[in-house]
C-alpha cells in the first residue's frame, strides 16, 4: 500500500494545467448560474439569470427550460475565458482575497459598464440593496472558486516541479 501511495504521490496530472483551467472555468460558470437561478426563484434578486441571452435572441423561448438550459451553458462558456484571464495575470497569488476581489470587479463590470446592453436589467442605482448584495455576493464566490482553484493548482504544480527536480539531483 505505501509503494502505490508514494506512486501516486509523484504521478503527473492527466490534465494539462491550462486544460485543468478551462475545465475549472467551465464548471464554475455552471455552478454559479445555477446558484444565481436559484437566488431568483427565492427572490433575492431581481435579475434572472437567462438576461445573458436578451440582447441576442428574440421570443419567449428563453423563459422556459431551454432558454435555462442555454443561459446556463453560455455562462459555462464565458466563464472559460473568465478563467483564462485570472490564470494568465493572477495565478501566482495565494490569497483567497485576490479571488474575493476578482468576483467583486466581475460584478462591477457587470452592474455598471455591461448594464447597457442588458435593456430588462435596471441602472444600478435602480435596483434594490437585496438584488445588488445577492449580485455582489455570487460574483465574490465564484471569484475565490475560479482564483483559489487556480493558484492552488498552480502552486502545487511548482512544488511538484521542485520535488522531480529535487530527484534527479540526487540521483545524478
Amino acid at each position: 500500500m505505501a509503494i502505490g501511495s508514494e506512486k501516486l504521490k509523484y504521478q503527473e496530472h492527466t490534465l494539462t494545467f491550462f486544460q485543468m483551467v478551462i475545465v475549472t472555468g467551465f464548471t464554475g460558470g455552471i455552478i454559479w448560474s445555477v446558484v444565481a437561478y436559484l437566488c431568483f426563484y427565492l427572490h433575492f434578486t431581481t435579475i434572472e439569470p437567462n438576461i445573458l441571452l436578451e440582447p441576442f435572441t428574440v421570443g419567449s423561448w428563453r423563459k422556459i427550460w431551454i432558454g435555462k438550459m442555454i443561459a446556463i451553458l453560455a455562462y459555462g462558456l464565458i466563464s472559460i475565458g473568465v478563467a483564462i484571464v485570472y490564470y494568465l495575470f493572477f495565478k501566482k497569488i495565494k490569497s483567497m482575497w485576490a479571488g474575493a476581489a476578482y468576483g467583486l470587479c466581475l460584478c462591477a463590470l457587470v452592474l455598471l459598464v455591461l448594464n447597457p446592453i442588458f435593456p430588462g436589467m435596471k441602472p444600478l442605482l435602480k435596483l434594490d440593496a437585496n438584488t445588488i448584495t445577492t449580485c455582489a455576493c455570487i460574483y465574490i464566490l465564484y471569484g475565490v472558486f475560479i482564483g483559489y482553484s487556480i493558484s492552488f493548482e498552480y502552486e502545487r504544480g511548482q512544488k511538484f516541479k521542485k520535488r522531480v527536480a529535487g530527484q534527479t539531483n540526487t540521483r545524478q
